[in-house]
């Protein structure tokens, strides 16, 4: 097990803090690039800005690797906050009105920024790559850094995320599938507006969409197999204008999540199915549109068992731990999997007292303890990989 630093523990904790107080929307990240630019320089790590529109990679360049090969592995932590009015009342508060980091993304960066400190004393086996990505929370981030070449050369990622649910001191690890398929969609009602004392003379649009959202629940609760988990879920929906008038038109914006190719197209072909019915009876015009989301997040093996190795060195086997069952969450990591062999981990952060909300709400916040643990591992699983990669046991394609 690994022994906390005291000095970079504290170091650790600052620059959360800065980071904090700094959030940006996905590719506006330009003061949390120039702060972690920063302190990459002060590192002595070279480094590009400006990829995929807002992240940075820097580049830590170790001994040669073993049996002539040009080893080299990424890690990888996100950037992104959230719309959100921060409500925590921290010391180091968002300063910025109506964003915040409720996602752990603030702890990710540090927690990279320590490992690149970490790794530049033990001059690793290969290369290793620290890209600081924008926009996962808006799901095109990573897509932009494989564009952008972010993965040339390398064999192998790693990451993990910041989970409340897990004490801190455990690590997550798992192989297969930990993050489910993400798919956003917009239903738009078009009925026919007209006076709120007389709806029979109109084809009112907000009845219908009501009607839509309740028939939707039942896509899940009467369909799908209740062994595989999923949800459809309708976040936003606009219509109407003033009281007085039958809206003529309703838009409902929503997300499918799942953890199982076939449990996702069954509930796309019942969405398209009630759709359709509903427009029949209520002579309604109603279309579907299905935006991009996030393929499922699937840990391959090889990478898996570098990673739970490096966890085990980092807190001990009794701390490692498996997250269960799959999360209904969505995580763009996922796009790098598609291209490379890699492991996403959980970092236990739960705070014993004064629990603060969960991810995603204005009272996140978290145990700062795993700063320190997340950026051991991330250290320490790079050089694992390196060595395996070195060794020619892993093949670093798909």
């Amino acid at each position: 097990m690994v022994r906390s630093d005291p000095k970079i523990a504290v170091w650790l904790r600052e620059l959360r803090h800065a980071l904090h107080r700094v959030p940006e929307l996905a590719y506006e990240e330009k003061k949390t690039a120039g702060l972690i630019g920063e302190q990459l320089s002060r590192l002595g790590v070279p480094h590009v800005s400006g990829v995929a529109g807002t992240g940075i990679v820097g580049l830590i360049d170790g001994r040669p690797a073993n049996a002539g090969m040009d080893a080299c592995v990424a890690l990888r932590a996100d950037m992104d906050g959230i719309p959100l009015q921060e409500e925590t009342g921290l010391a180091f508060a968002s300063t910025n009105p109506g964003v915040m980091h409720a996602c752990g993304h603030d702890g990710h960066m540090a927690m990279l920024l320590g490992a690149a400190a970490l790794l530049q004393r033990v001059r690793p086996p290969g290369k290793v790559k620290l890209l600081f990505q924008p926009a996962e929370e808006a799901g095109g981030g990573a897509h932009k850094m494989i564009r952008d070449g972010a993965l040339e050369g390398v064999g192998m990622i790693f990451a993990g995320h910041i989970d409340i649910h897990f004490p801190a001191g455990a690590i997550t690890v798992d192989s297969g599938l930990i993050c489910s398929y993400t798919d956003p969609f917009t239903i738009t009602v078009r009925g026919r507006g007209g006076h709120a004392a007389w709806p029979h003379e109109a084809i009112d649009s907000v009845v219908v969409a009501a009607n839509l959202i309740m028939t939707l629940q039942t896509l899940v609760s009467r369909e799908v197999d209740p062994v595989y988990p999923a949800v459809v879920t309708v976040g936003r929906v606009q219509a109407g204008t003033v009281h007085n008038v039958i809206a003529d038109k309703a838009v409902i914006d929503g997300t499918i999540r799942s953890a199982h190719p076939e449990t996702r197209q069954k509930i796309m072909r019942g969405l398209q199915r009630i759709i359709q019915g509903t427009a029949a009876m209520s002579g309604a015009d109603i279309s579907l549109q299905l935006h991009d989301g996030l393929p499922a997040l699937i840990n391959e093996e090889g990478a898996t068992a570098i990673a739970r190795r490096a966890a085990v060195e980092i807190v001990g086997e009794e701390q490692v731990v498996s997250q269960g069952r799959p999360s209904l969450g969505g995580e763009d990591f996922a796009f790098y999997l598609q291209e490379i062999p890699g492991c996403m981990v959980r970092f236990g952060a739960r705070r014993e007292e004064n629990h603060p909300g969960p991810a995603h709400s204005s009272r996140f916040d978290f145990n700062e303890e795993a700063l320190f643990i997340g950026a051991s591992w991330l250290a320490r699983v790079a050089v694992c990989g390196l060595e395996r990669l070195a060794a020619g046991e892993l093949s670093g394609h798909r």
